[in-house]
């Protein structure tokens, strides 16, 4: 027996370790079989049969069209890149896009350097998205493209719900609404990239149209163009680009144009109404201008105020002051670019530097604001006051100084039009009485005295092929003798035809005609009545040139004419005094009896002030025309009234409403003007008197002495070279019993 201890067998532990490794070899045993078993799963059976055929048919099919639809779009993809890389390559750098008219304009400035009109394509001046009004920007963003700065030219949605509305309107798909981007929008201004080539026989409006055909290629490539100025340019530079070149009514191209052109201020510095105002234009530019209807834009300005507020670019505040403080025109505007003498002074300068300018030309001119305005609202008050409503009787008036610069001019009763018929300087109208100026005239130039005698009495004028001719006065009653200065202050008819008839008519004429009056003068005595046809504006001027001392004036309203950037003008004025017509001292003594006519005679309604003023009345036949026309030692003017259609006017002479409206004119323009005498001279103590049918008795002359003089032998042989080969054709013209009150 050994004396060791018996070895005791470690239980527990041998348990431990003897198991583990059956249990793993057990393990991983098993796994190879679960991983057989996956391995060894059986296939997905397919359909057999004629259902199998055509599921395997189908399947390949879809696949088919979606290869074929992938590569075609990676193919379209590709096209599209390539054209969108075109136009990339061929758009400009964007300064070259801001300005893209193909006409110049025209900026009119007033006697104080004021800019009163525009004409032709205004352009302000390039402005960008950075440096305009902030009011403006959002006001265009919220209106036209709320998404502006989100999308990458084109709307999809937009887009269809552009569609939609045609479609629930009844109109094609792409007739109406757009749904064009403010980048779509640039896209068309710039025509694609296709600018206008005046020699390829297509006209301006024209090429426009072309440019804005909604046809679905069109609109295609306009979405491409669109997609390449979205590569090319950033947002702020495309904004920039549509700010410049859309246009916005009344000429205006460009924000700073509208900005000028209505509000008279920078773009720079539009409050939130002005510029909703210029926002609204953008949809209708021509319908919705300020100076077309001022209601209307001022409606759709409350709409782009609303979308503003809507879109958090205005708070509820600033939006309820705008809508309270709608948009103020300043006054060019409100003169609808300067109205009838802007048109006027267009058509006096070089058609290459007004209507059809490629410049950018500024014109100087004589047009006194205050003056026009003063115009404006005498013609008005007179309506207002004196005329019957409903009238539908015109006027007109000229207002100038006495060397022909024109200060003011109304061509008709609507005063803010622009290019509508002028009756100032384009109405060929009878003068009437207004004509017997030019007849005195005459014989004060050879040697006749205001003082002189005239016989008013029944008188007959017989003249080789029309007979006997018989003027009457408009009161049908004689008054016997009288002096020449009475005989103008009653407009009486029969002094004023011996007179003419005296003195020669081919002398008269000559003495009309050198003043300024340019139609051809009626042939036979009724001359002397003003028989003949002129316009109100050559009668002015020449009732300057009397007022100036006997010189001609040619009627003119622009000064100097230059391109905008240049110091030096292209040219001058056309107007101003001309050549001697009379003497001195006959234009003084001629005002003298014109001051009379005032004082004393028919145009009694034209005094006003304690003024000296001079003039004369004029009606002709049936008052189809009614006259007056005068001075003041400063300014001359006239006025015309009648029915366009030549309709009498009822109960209406010279001496009437249109001395009152002369009246209500001056007066105006006279304030603040200091009093200053006429240039008149007053007559000497002498007389001739002018007895029976001065076809048989030649009148007798006095250059001041108390005796008459003897016949004129020069003066017998004329009038009966007259008698013998006819001195006119003695017309009965309506103008021949003229005469007023």
């Amino acid at each position: 027996m050994s004396d060791s201890p018996k070895r005791r067998n470690p239980l527990v532990a041998d348990k431990r370790y003897s198991r583990k490794p059956a249990m793993a070899s057990s393990k991983s045993a098993a796994k190879p079989k679960a991983k057989a078993k996956r391995s060894r799963k059986a296939p997905r059976q397919r359909r057999g049969g004629i259902l199998g055929l055509l599921s395997a048919l189908v399947r390949w099919f879809f696949r088919l069209i979606w290869v074929i639809f992938s590569r075609i779009v990676l193919v379209g993809f590709a096209v599209l890149a390539l054209i969108v890389g075109y136009f990339y390559t061929t758009l400009p750098p964007v300064d070259d896009l801001l300005d893209g008219r193909a006409k110049g304009s025209v900026t009119m400035l007033d006697n104080n350097n004021e800019v009163y009109a525009w004409r032709g394509d205004q352009f302000g001046g390039a402005v960008t998205a950075e440096n305009v009004s902030r009011h403006l920007k959002n006001a265009v963003i919220a209106t036209e493209d709320k998404r502006f700065y989100k999308h990458f030219g084109l709307s999809p949605r937009g887009i269809a719900s552009a569609v939609r509305i045609n479609l629930s309107e009844g109109r094609g798909p792409l007739s109406g609404h757009g749904g064009s981007t403010i980048t779509q929008q640039t896209a068309k201004l710039l025509c694609l990239g296709e600018p206008f080539d005046p020699t390829a026989g297509q006209t301006e409006a024209e090429y426009e149209s072309e440019c804005r055909r909604g046809s679905l290629k069109r609109k295609a490539k306009e979405a491409v163009y669109a997609m390449a100025m979205e590569a090319k340019y950033s947002k702020n530079e495309i904004l920039s680009i549509y700010l410049n070149r859309a246009y916005m009514g009344g000429g205006a191209y460009g924000a700073e144009a509208a900005s000028q052109r209505f509000f008279g201020k920078s773009a720079a510095t539009l409050n939130p109404a002005e510029a909703a105002t210029i926002a609204g234009l953008l949809t209708a530019p021509s319908t919705l201008s300020p100076t077309s209807n001022l209601e209307r834009s001022r409606n759709r300005a409350a709409t782009v105020l609303r979308l503003m507020n809507e879109q958090g670019y205005l708070s509820d505040e600033e939006e309820a002051v705008a809508q309270a403080s709608p948009a103020e025109l300043s006054d060019a505007a409100e003169a609808r670019a300067g109205g009838y003498f802007a048109d006027w002074v267009m058509s006096t300068g070089p058609e290459f530097f007004t209507r059809n300018t490629t410049e950018d030309v500024i014109i100087r001119t004589t047009l006194d604001q205050n003056m026009q305005r003063a115009a404006v609202a005498g013609l008005n008050w007179v309506f207002e006051n004196k005329v019957r409503p409903g009238s539908k009787a015109q006027a007109a008036i000229v207002v100038m100084s006495a060397d022909g610069a024109v200060r003011a001019m109304v061509g008709g009763r609507k005063t803010k039009v622009s290019g509508a018929f002028n009756r100032a300087t384009q109405a060929l109208r009878q003068t009437g009485s207004a004509f017997k100026p030019f007849v005195y005239a005459a014989a004060l130039d050879l040697g006749y005295s205001p003082n002189d005698l005239v016989d008013d009495s029944p008188y007959c004028v017989y003249t080789p092929g029309s007979g006997e001719w018989c003027p009457k006065n408009y009161t049908n009653r004689f008054v016997g003798q009288t002096t020449m200065t009475n005989a103008l202050a009653q407009s009486l008819n029969i002094p004023a035809v011996k007179i003419s008839e005296s003195v020669g008519r081919e002398t008269v004429s000559a003495v009309a005609s050198q003043f300024g009056i340019k139609n051809d003068l009626a042939a036979g005595p009724a001359m002397a009545l003003g028989a003949s046809e002129s316009t109100l504006i050559e009668m002015t001027g020449a009732f300057a040139g009397i007022l100036n001392g006997g010189s001609s004036v040619t009627p003119y309203g622009l000064i100097d004419l230059k391109l905008r950037g240049d110091t030096e003008p292209l040219m001058g004025t056309g107007g101003g005094i001309g050549e001697r017509v009379i003497q001195e001292s006959a234009a003084g003594q001629l005002i003298y009896m014109m001051e009379k006519v005032v004082a004393e005679g028919t145009g009694q309604r034209a005094q006003f002030g304690g003024r000296q003023l001079a003039g004369k009345t004029g009606t002709t036949s049936a008052a189809k025309d009614a006259w007056f026309i005068g001075f003041s030692a400063d300014y001359v003017a006239g006025v015309w009234m009648g029915y366009d259609d030549n309709t009498p006017l009822k109960g209406v002479t010279g001496g009437g409403l249109p001395a009152e409206i002369w009246r209500e004119v001056m007066m105006r323009v006279h304030e603040g003007v200091p009093m200053k005498p006429l240039p008149m001279i007053a007559p000497a103590p002498a007389q001739v008197i002018f007895e029976g049918d001065v076809n048989e008795v030649a009148p007798i002359a006095n250059s001041g002495q108390s005796q008459p003089r003897q016949p004129r032998a020069s003066n017998i042989i004329d009038q009966v070279l007259q008698d013998i080969f006819g001195g006119g054709d003695g017309s009965r013209s309506s103008g021949s019993q003229g005469g007023d009150r």
